[in-house]
């Protein structure tokens, strides 16, 4: 059997999720839908998402974000550390517009694609960092830090610790190891003045699959 090679470079995209407009309202669905757009268009083009994730673009990625929101307070802000293509920073940004979010990320072009969607989607409440977490410490602090995909919790505590207020928490999306995580970060949690709260297993709209969001609170 001859393959085209053309077949072969076909790049599956993951179909839009039915009841997206009556679950999220049509503000909210109707940009969720934008950004996979312009992800579809140029994701792979700059270097964001590679060609398989396409096929899970949705329910890897996108609604697999949303699994934050009943853990962010309203209007309060949010520092997303690594945002890389704006998981989940921007689908944050889409679904909670009552929330003040910072997007950091210390590579130019992630931090150009960030600005272009913010600026296409006319996201009102995101400030984009092209910095280093370390670089922002002192001069921007949140109700709540997020991650995704970025490091290992023991890693991650020096990075978001000091972006808290005092009070503040640590959201973060986290897969099976999570409790791993925890234990491997006790040293960091005594040294950063922090406690774990929980890992809750949450059930994501729109998906077969759930997820898991680790919470860690800042003491002081």
């Amino acid at each position: 059997m001859i393959i085209d090679d053309r077949m072969e470079d076909m790049v599956t995209v993951e179909e839009i999720p039915s009841g997206g407009l009556d679950h999220f309202g049509s503000d909210v669905w109707e940009r969720l839908v934008s950004f996979a757009r312009l992800i579809e268009k140029e994701g792979e083009l700059r270097g964001l998402v590679g060609p398989r994730e396409m096929s899970k673009l949705w329910s890897r990625h996108i609604l697999n974000s949303t699994a934050i929101n009943d853990f962010v307070p309203p209007n309060t802000s949010l520092v997303d550390v690594g945002s890389g293509a704006g998981f989940p920073g921007i689908i944050t940004a889409i679904t909670r517009p009552d929330v003040d979010i910072s997007l950091v990320d210390s590579l130019g072009r992630r931090t150009d694609w960030l600005n272009y969607v913010v600026g296409e989607l006319k996201l009102q409440n995101v400030t984009v960092f092209n910095n280093r977490a370390e670089e922002l410490f002192g001069k921007v602090v949140a109700d709540v830090v997020t991650a995704r995909a970025v490091a290992a919790l023991k890693k991650l505590l020096p990075w978001t610790m000091p972006l808290l207020k005092p009070g503040g928490q640590l959201v973060a999306l986290k897969g099976a190891r999570a409790e791993e995580e925890i234990d491997d970060a006790d040293k960091m949690l005594r040294k950063y003045k922090a406690q774990w709260v929980d890992v809750h297993d949450v059930d994501v709209w729109g998906t077969p699959e759930g997820t898991r969001v680790l919470i860690v609170q800042k003491i002081s």
